[in-house]
């Protein structure tokens, strides 16, 4: 039997979800959409306000008969989540408040696998404090998203950081006294899409993001979905090509390496172009590629044809196994998708009958690091009473 007070922080998780999935409302509709009585709603309203996640918007006059009632809406200004993303060639970090909005985002250009892991954690540590010092909300947890498979906070396996194997990110971020989540990245950016943007709420959803590597997050019925030891979702590996490039796993034949950003800058430009300098920061590397490729420059259209054709392959595998609503191409899939597209859906349209199923990501590079925000951020929704309650000073500032 729950107790009075679990039956309350229950309540309030309630009443605050419906103001996010929902969004404005009078507390007469929030009962009626909760069940709960009027005079219960008024209260959980109440130490909603009081803790800083709800406030009172303006009156709701539905029509000129009886008292107009006011309108109750999400806050949340006062906290946020941190997401923070540790990849082959940056550093990001985003806070995000429960409203969705973004408070805070920084990149960092840098070339993780040739520095310590402690050096690499070290510098996202200094960006959480400058997340921190930057904006007044205050931090509820971290999220990091990495490239590779992760068994409760250290890294199990990161074909394209072998250094990180064994590491306990979380460690590097102690300080904080924070909770701290590790998860996969493109895992996290599956759970964005689902969360925000023009794929929010659909319950089945493939995220294929191009980096270095190739990484793959599947939801399915709403939930990520995960497999018995974590790998679900790892394509990037998958055998699907005969070649024998070598891949960061040790294996040859997998497919990030015909469509991997590696894949895609081998193709494109020979050693000593600025396209192959791993110290540039990634987003102007693609888009000097893009440049060149709307200038009908012929080397980086075929490098292009071809990685489209190599994409459409492997999503036809994956939309014949998982029958996704959608696939959602991130990374550097989404900043050159004008060029992918039409290879791809092809090749797709060749393997896999019916209508095309692939949509561009409009998140670009904040994927995993808002997927990552908006997971630190659920505690909040899942227990309000986690947020403590204002001081009469802060809730007027």
């Amino acid at each position: 039997m729950q107790t009075q007070g679990q039956v309350r922080r229950a309540n309030l998780a309630a009443v605050l979800d419906r103001l996010r999935a929902d969004g404005p409302r009078s507390r007469a509709r929030l009962a009626t959409e909760t069940g709960l009585t009027k005079a219960t709603v008024s209260s959980l309203v109440g130490e909603l306000v009081e803790r800083g996640l709800a406030a009172e918007g303006e009156l709701q006059r539905p029509g000129s008969v009886g008292r107009p009632g006011t309108l109750v809406e999400l806050d949340g200004r006062g906290v946020c989540g941190l997401g923070v993303e540790v990849n082959v060639d940056y550093l990001a970090v985003l806070a995000l408040d429960p409203t969705g909005a973004v408070r805070w985002q920084s990149r960092l250009a840098l070339d993780v696998p040739a520095l310590d892991p402690a050096d690499v954690l070290a510098r996202a540590s200094v960006m959480v404090a400058e997340a921190q010092a930057d904006q007044d909300a205050t931090a509820v947890g971290i999220t990091v998203a990495v490239p590779g498979q992760v068994q409760g906070t250290v890294v199990a396996a990161a074909p394209n950081l072998p250094r990180w194997v064994g590491v306990d990110v979380a460690a590097g971020f102690a300080a904080w006294e924070l909770p701290v989540t590790v998860a996969n990245d493109a895992d996290l950016s599956a759970l964005a899409e689902t969360a925000v943007g023009p794929h929010a709420g659909v319950p089945d959803l493939v995220y294929l993001t191009g980096e270095v590597g190739v990484g793959g997050g599947v939801v399915t019925g709403g939930r990520l979905l995960r497999g018995s030891t974590g790998l679900a979702g790892e394509v990037g590996h998958l055998a699907l090509t005969p070649g024998d490039a070598p891949c960061g796993c040790g294996r040859t034949g997998c497919w990030e390496t015909v469509v991997g950003l590696a894949a895609l800058l081998r193709a494109a430009a020979d050693p000593g172009d600025p396209l192959r300098d791993a110290g540039r920061d990634l987003e102007d590397r693609l888009a000097e590629l893009l440049a060149r490729a709307r200038a009908g420059d012929a080397r980086t259209l075929a490098a292009l044809a071809d990685i489209g054709t190599g994409l459409g392959v492997g999503a036809a595998v994956l939309v014949a196994l998982l029958d996704p609503a959608v696939v959602v191409l991130g990374g550097y899939f989404a900043v050159l998708g004008e060029f992918l597209l039409v290879p791809l859906t092809a090749a797709l349209a060749q393997r896999v009958p019916g209508p095309s199923r692939v949509a561009l990501s409009t998140l670009g590079f904040t994927a995993a690091v808002r997927g990552g925000a908006h997971v630190a951020l659920q505690p909040v929704f899942s227990d309000p009473t986690t947020v403590p309650v204002r001081t009469a000073q802060e809730a007027h500032a």
